[in-house]
């Protein structure tokens, strides 16, 4: 049985039909991708997955149990937890304060420091920057802080949403090596990303999302080498 299951997803927006039908899943251990051009749904799908969006059709099941209509802050308790685009960061508080507001739901304060620790084993920058105000980092370290963040509450799940967003070249390198690393220590994870040539290096499958539609499902391998997945999305003529 898949870890995430998603069966038929219809997500609105108004009458927007966003989703139209969409059917995926990610096991245990592994990184799965989703392609597809700005205003795909790619980000919706996210969102729905994360109860930030109520689908008026379709079922999202983790873990075995339907998690369609559970508040977001109960998904999270649950293990499934997002890295939204744009990191969004809580710009006035500073790195350690923020990594806290990343441990909402949990009680045990032991727990919570083993989270900022670890989060600072993970992204030693943000350790040196602990005690400096979240909104003056560079994009690149505000990206880590949100992914810090994220791992707090030692997730089953990670939905990242276009991590390497206007970041330059060598940091984009980094973000996936860490990407990497977080999924080697156990954590499976939906990747949404706009760099989809990188994504299909370190992903076991991936999806490709034309409006609202699944319109192709396969290994990375063969998606990398599928001549429209080339042309269309990575950039090859």
């Amino acid at each position: 049985m898949a870890l995430l299951e998603i069966n038929d997803l219809h997500t609105f927006y108004g009458k927007i039909h966003a989703l139209r039908g969409v059917s995926l899943t990610v096991d245990e251990n592994e990184i799965v991708t989703l392609i597809g051009a700005n205003g795909a749904g790619k980000t919706t799908t996210l969102n729905t997955v994360s109860s930030l969006l109520v689908p008026k059709q379709g079922s999202v099941v983790f873990d075995g149990e339907d998690l369609t209509h559970v508040p977001p802050h109960e998904v999270v308790m649950r293990g499934v937890v997002q890295v939204p685009e744009g990191r969004r960061i809580f710009a006035q508080l500073t790195v350690e304060e923020n990594l806290h507001m990343g441990a909402f739901t949990v009680d045990d304060d032991k727990l919570v420091e083993e989270g900022v620790q670890n989060a600072y084993e993970m992204f030693p920058r943000l350790k040196e920057r602990r005690s400096q105000v979240a909104g003056t980092l560079s994009g690149g370290e505000q990206q880590m802080l949100a992914m810090g963040r994220a791992l707090m509450t030692k997730p089953r799940i990670l939905l990242l949403d276009e991590p390497s967003m206007g970041l330059a070249p060598n940091l984009v390198e980094y973000i996936f090596e860490t990407i990497q690393r977080i999924h080697d220590e156990g954590t499976a994870i939906l990747l949404v990303e706009q760099n989809a040539a990188t994504a299909l290096t370190i992903c076991h499958r991936g999806y490709v999302l034309q409006s609202g539609q699944i319109l192709m499902a396969d290994t990375a391998a063969a998606l990398a080498g599928n001549e429209d997945v080339r042309r269309s999305y990575l950039g090859e003529i």
